[in-house]
């Protein structure tokens, strides 16, 4: 730039201008002059890029420039680095995503995303990712998910491809395709460690969107976490202040949260190992500042995983008592940081005793300096409250209502709403903390709550007497609108049950609503006029009164007051009061209606922060996020039930959410259900030529389950009981490495067959090495299909196999001596079905036999002994065996009637146990109908 003259006398001129006249005159002196260059057309690229610059400058300090566009675009297909930096540099700032010029950039910047130079590849990553749009990011997409990918990418560059994807997924998560989940999720081994965190960043955004997709970054997060803490395993330029990347820690421990804890006690030895680590190292006070923001840092974001994984009881406890120290810090950061794990910690607790015993600290946290620890302490007084505490944090929570600040007043609100309803054991401790709520909030109060206080005051004949006597205290005085809403709800539908008292009768209850109708608004003055009407119908000796109320509204300036006034007065003057009686007769209950108050606290927070696996309310609430998400109502607890209504349930068994009075219909999804995610690790993906190995190894312990020119998959088994052990093991043929190595087990079994991973293999596999896994398979019950395994990795590109394990039931079979007489005694007690499975099958291929000797040593392979001699018909077989599950085991017989000549089966099948039957019959059907061939 210091080379280009004209520019820096240009810059130099007007920052010299005196006056903002002289300024604009300098301004438009060089625009004329920098039109007329690009009008004559014989430019070259020096004075191009120039003159582009000039504009730039005069674009930065706020004036219009309406030309020069094209000729910023033509920049980005030069030759010279410098000219295609500033055409880029001019695009980024000239143009937006709905830029009429943005489609003539498209081929240019896909030229420079296929260019072999990297500096060329990272000026269109930047393009992309600040212009963005839709059309640039559909047309470009899949380029720059190749320069991730690429094995010849530098790590520069897919740093920014990955940040650039994660730009666009942001604005438009279509664009990121689902089949790439994979791929993506194996560049977090990637071994710079600057990929990784941004690979991690792309890969979080994605997995709250889109989990089944990409589960599989779970087991990387957990192994990746240990290289980095435990192994020790980073670059020193990525030591921070003696503290290892904090900040792919503190993502990758994030990462961890977004999914359940895993069933695999591998995995989770991994975690533990890890968060052992940090935990240790925190025991550490350093007093380099920065060292310390750090540490703590990871410190809180471990604590929230260690909740979440809520394994060790004595570790919560632990927990429990180093946040309390956190929360009384003098640093403003570690209180925040120490009440919002304590909130998380509220959310999922089993117990909220640790808790309560700092019950006035987070108390004292509402009258902090800082307001963002003020809206934490009030997030955790609403998690941790129950029926115990939950008088005096209501009250404390309304002493603090009248200094509040106005930007929390009306979530506080909501929340002191839903508390008193939720913990009341005490009808009229419900109506005078909630009355109390709405005369002290004001105007912070949404319609919700006190429509939500006339349903519960309807709904319950306990309350309505005590809260029509109370309201008409409180009309009697000053107060809100909002409760001279309820208040002439409740005294017209049931003033008459305290018209008897002092104080109550009808010409006060009349005085009382009168009096309101000259502050309140139309729509409040609408609904006194109705409860007037009902006065009419309840109190006869005050009609006169009333209906002087009537002439006078007939004729207000307000439409809606005036067609209803007069309704009413013609109403109330029939000559019979039997349509007056009918109309004004006493409201029915609400039907059952769940609480809208849970639906509008969570839309005030809803996309606000990343989405979690746990939601502010403590245990109950996120018992089942989902019905927390549709508002299903808690209700009033013990003593209170009888206000309470139940969730109804829609045809599909989900939780309905009714609608508000004012008509809400948050939470209710009409777009129907979403497609479920493809499994690549099921048995609907199997990889090309996967039955060899697994029919060779269907009876056998120790083969071969697969191999091609690069891979070679040998497995080994053994089987003790209802346990067994499988080892896989993997080696590389190829003459070079291959890395990101990743299995996954999918089986569809469960519960009944439980795979648990004793070792994961490797992640890199030197050119001829070997690595291995362990599985440890144990059944539960009966079981119909066999698990299947994902193997993936890196060679160039993703290689990945989907292959089944011959892991069946019949692993689990012993076979069994029975005399003739025992197994025909047997057979009998067991009886028919459900003990019993009886198939009829031929053969399922062309050119296939059975005989004899087939038959036989098939049977024996099923785990049968065959027991000659004890059925009549000599060519039967009868066989006996023990199938072994978790809990006990349970006998087997057998019974098949081979024809040989219709190459037909006949087999039956009894067990005491439910189910076994079944299972071994589809198996052994599966496999007998195979047959073998004419050669064989």
């Amino acid at each position: 730039m210091s080379s280009m003259r004209g520019l820096v006398q240009f810059i130099a001129d007007l920052r010299n201008a005196r006056a903002r006249e002289l300024e604009e005159k300098r301004v438009n002196k060089e625009l004329a002059n920098i039109r007329q260059k690009f009008k004559s057309g014989n430019l070259n690229g020096y004075q191009k890029k120039k003159y582009v610059c000039k504009l730039l400058y005069v674009y930065i300090q706020g004036y219009d420039v309406e030309f020069g566009h094209l000729e910023a675009v033509n920049l980005i297909s030069s030759n010279k680095y410098s000219e295609k930096q500033i055409g880029y540099l001019a695009v980024t700032l000239f143009l937006h995503e709905e830029h009429e010029l943005l489609h003539l950039v498209v081929n240019s910047i896909r030229k420079d995303l296929l260019d072999h130079n990297e500096l060329n590849n990272c000026l269109a990553l930047h393009a992309v990712a600040n212009v963005g749009g839709r059309e640039l990011g559909e047309a470009l997409a899949s380029e720059v998910h190749r320069l991730l990918i690429s094995p010849t990418s530098k790590a520069f560059v897919k740093k920014k491809a990955a940040l650039t994807l994660l730009r666009l997924y942001r604005k438009y998560p279509g664009i990121v395709r689902n089949e790439w989940a994979e791929r993506i999720i194996s560049i977090m081994d990637d071994p710079d460690m600057g990929v990784t965190l941004s690979v991690t960043s792309l890969v979080m955004a994605l997995a709250q969107d889109l989990p089944d997709e990409y589960r599989g970054s779970y087991v990387k997060a957990a192994q990746r976490l240990k290289r980095i803490v435990v192994d020790n395993d980073i670059a020193p330029d990525y030591l921070y202040y003696r503290v290892p990347c904090p900040w792919i820690q503190v993502k990758l421990l994030r990462l961890l949260q977004y999914y359940p804890p895993s069933e695999d006690s591998h995995v989770r030895e991994i975690i533990r190992e890890s968060l052992a680590q940090i935990m240790q190292s925190a025991m550490e006070q350093p007093k380099n500042v920065q060292q310390n923001n750090a540490q703590n840092a990871i410190l809180f974001e471990a604590i929230n995983l260690l909740i979440h994984l809520d394994s060790e009881h004595q570790l919560m406890m632990q927990i429990s008592a180093r946040l309390g120290k956190y929360i009384q810090s003098r640093e403003t950061n570690v209180r925040y940081l120490g009440l919002d794990a304590m909130t998380h910690f509220a959310a999922r607790a089993e117990t909220l005793d640790p808790i309560k015993k700092h019950q006035n600290i987070i108390l004292g946290s509402l009258r902090d300096r800082d307001i963002s620890v003020r809206r934490k302490g009030l997030d955790l007084l609403y998690s941790m409250c129950d029926t115990t505490n939950a008088g005096p944090i209501v009250n404390e929570l309304l002493r603090y209502l009248q200094t509040a600040d106005y930007a929390i007043r009306e979530e506080m609100v909501l929340k002191v709403a839903i508390l008193t309803e939720k913990y009341a054991t005490d009808a009229q401790w419900y109506i005078d903390m909630t009355l109390k709520l709405l005369s002290l909030a004001g105007d912070h109060v949404n319609d919700e709550v006190w429509q939500r206080v006339i349903q519960i005051v309807t709904n319950n004949e306990e309350l309505q007497a005590y809260a029509a006597h109370t309201l008409l205290t409180y009309l009697k005085a000053d107060c809100h609108e909002s409760l001279v809403k309820i208040g002439c709800y409740v005294l017209g539908e049931f003033g008459h049950l305290i018209a008897d008292s002092a104080g109550s009768s009808p010409i006060e209850q009349f005085l009382a609503l009168q009096a309101k109708m000259f502050t309140s608004t139309d729509n409040a003055r609408a609904m006194i006029l109705s409860s007037f009407v009902k006065f009419v119908n309840l109190f006869p000796e005050i009609k006169p009164q009333l209906l002087q109320i009537f002439r006078l509204y007939s004729h207000s300036p307000d439409s809606e007051l005036q067609q209803r006034a007069f309704e009413y007065l013609s109403l109330a003057t029939l000559p019979t009061d039997e349509l007056l009686r009918t109309v004004c007769d006493e409201m029915p209950p609400f039907s059952d209606r769940t609480s809208i108050l849970l639906s509008r606290l969570h839309q005030k927070t809803a996309g606000t922060s990343e989405k979690k696996t746990w939601v502010v309310g403590g245990k109950d609430a996120n018992a089942d996020k989902q019905e927390v998400l549709m508002a299903q109502n808690t209700g009033l607890k013990r003593t209170f039930t009888t206000i309470v209504h139940g969730t109804r349930t829609g045809s599909n068994g989900t939780p309905t959410s009714a609608n508000s009075a004012s008509g809400d219909l948050a939470g209710l999804d009409l777009s129907g259900p979403a497609a479920p995610a493809p499994n690549m690790a099921s048995a609907a993906h199997l990889t090309p030529e996967w039955d060899i190995g697994y029919n060779r190894l269907y009876f056998s312990h120790e083969g071969v389950l697969f191999e091609d020119a690069q891979i070679h998959i040998g497995m080994r088994s053994e089987y003790r009981g209802h346990i067994g052990v499988v080892k896989l093991y993997i080696s590389n043929k190829s003459t070079y490495g291959i890395g990101s190595l990743t299995t996954t087990v999918d089986n569809p079994s469960s519960p009944n067959l439980k795979i648990d991973t004793k070792n994961l293999p490797d992640s890199t596999v030197p050119a001829g090495g070997q690595t291995q896994q362990t599985l440890f398979c144990a059944a539960h019950g009966p079981f119909l299909e066999a698990p299947t395994i994902r193997i993936s990795y890196l060679a160039g590109a993703l290689q990945a196999y989907t292959l089944q394990l011959p892991v069946l039931m019949h692993r689990y079979m012993e076979p069994s001596s029975l005399s003739a007489e025992d197994f025909f005694k047997r057979w009998r007690q067991i009886g028919g079905s459900p003990l019993e499975a009886q198939n009829t099958f031929g053969l399922s291929g062309k050119n296939k036999i059975i005989n004899e000797s087939f038959t036989r040593q098939m049977v024996e392979g099923f785990g049968w002994k065959i027991l000659d001699g004890v059925d009549p018909n000599p060519k039967n077989i009868v066989g006996c065996a023990v199938f072994q599950f978790e809990g006990g085991k349970t006998g087997c017989l057998l019974r098949l009637e081979p024809s040989y000549e219709k190459s037909m089966y006949r087999l039956t099948i009894r067990a005491t146990k439910e189910g076994v039957p079944q299972g071994m019959a589809r198996q052994m059907e599966q496999k007998l109908s195979q047959g073998m061939s004419n050669k064989d």
